[in-house]
């Protein structure tokens, strides 16, 4: 699929106007249908209203910050596309807004072609991820308490469901699906996000982080989501 052949609806929440209309006429160029907010309360209005496919997000913001709008967006659509805007050197803002759902971030003050290029990787693992999801036949994987619907895209822990974001699924069917075997950040972040991702593989650090919250016991003596010390993690299917 040739994405510049399409008009991708996409929201740029951004409140500095030059920046904003940089942002905008750089997508435009590249075949995306433009929506622009430059505060947090027209970010989630605009969103009611148009139903954009990805959000561009700046962190800062001068009512509602990106992280709240990220929070509340994610809690009325999962699969919207998010990729935050940070200030350079803002490790913690990649982070948190890994944590609360983002696909990807970029860093400011960036080139716009590793922008659209970005925003292209994400929207392509994302349509891929779909594809698999909607042609396989019905299968489930059950590991101990825990039972992953591929067909469904949920998990269940005792039989009660667990909300995930969409990376977290993605990272814990990677791990059920290789049971027992040590996977490097590298390989995890292939399999989960696709080999032409170009983010940070702390990344991976983050999501199972939050996956050890949401399945274990106690998520600081993990028993199914195990570090394997200079190398990676290892999904234990006898946890």
């Amino acid at each position: 699929m040739i994405l510049e052949s399409t008009r991708h609806p996409i929201l740029v929440v951004e409140d500095d106007h030059h920046i904003r209309r940089f942002i905008r006429i750089n997508l435009e160029r590249n075949g995306f249908q433009v929506k622009e907010a430059s505060k947090g309360a027209e970010a989630l209005l605009a969103f009611e209203q148009h139903s954009p496919e990805v959000i561009v997000l700046d962190v800062m913001l001068p009512d509602i910050d990106g992280f709240e709008c990220c929070k509340q967006i994610r809690e009325q659509d999962p699969n919207v596309i998010i990729l935050f805007l940070t200030a350079k050197g803002q490790d913690l803002d990649k982070i948190r807004g890994l944590e609360l759902g983002a696909d990807d971030y970029i860093v400011k003050p960036f080139n716009p072609l590793e922008l659209v290029a970005r925003i292209k990787s994400v929207m392509r693992r994302t349509q891929v991820s779909q594809a698999l999801i909607t042609s396989e036949t019905r299968h489930v994987i059950t590991v101990g308490p825990l039972r992953l619907d591929i067909d469904a895209n949920r998990l269940y822990k005792h039989g009660q469901a667990i909300e995930l974001t969409p990376k977290e699924y993605q990272v814990i069917k990677v791990f059920m699906e290789h049971p027992d075997k040590a996977l490097t950040r590298d390989e995890l972040l292939n399999l989960a996000w696709g080999e032409d991702f170009v983010g940070d593989p702390k990344t991976i650090d983050v999501h199972v982080r939050k996956l050890r919250e949401k399945i274990e016991d106690n998520s600081s003596k993990p028993v199914w989501i195990e570090t394997v010390w200079g190398r990676g993690y290892r999904f234990r299917k006898d946890g």
